[in-house]
């Protein structure tokens, strides 16, 4: 069982930065496939990006690619999402995951309640 909890989102201008943090309970974190995903009022939940449980791995959805980075301490039991050149259809609820699918976009058995983004323009 793992119990993860965003924090970091918040209001702010295009081409802004966000940090966001995901914090596990749980003592098996350093073996889970960790995820961001997000979603967006009237839209389905959307992949932004994975990484391994070693962290030698990452993924990324084209949309954040160059401008979004995923990391993990795996000593914090924390997982992060650094987010730069933010855009106004960044706006979304974002969410950190945690499952050992084989699959980046998919096998997560495990979510946080989420973190409000907004990016205004």
């Amino acid at each position: 069982q793992v119990q993860l909890v965003e924090s970091g989102g918040g209001l702010v201008q295009a081409g802004g930065s966000l940090r966001l943090s995901c914090v596990a309970a749980g003592r098996a974190f350093s073996t889970y496939r960790m995820g961001w995903f997000r979603q967006a009022p009237g839209k389905e939940r959307e992949f932004v990006a994975g990484i391994s449980w070693r962290a030698d791995s990452t993924a990324y959805a084209d949309s954040v690619k160059g401008r979004f980075t995923i990391s993990r301490d795996n000593a914090k039991n924390t997982v992060y999402l650094q987010m730069n050149s933010l855009k106004p259809e960044d706006t979304a609820v974002y969410y950190c995951a945690a499952g050992r699918g084989s699959d980046y976009t998919t096998g997560y058995d495990y979510w946080g309640q989420g973190t409000q983004v907004t990016v205004s323009s």
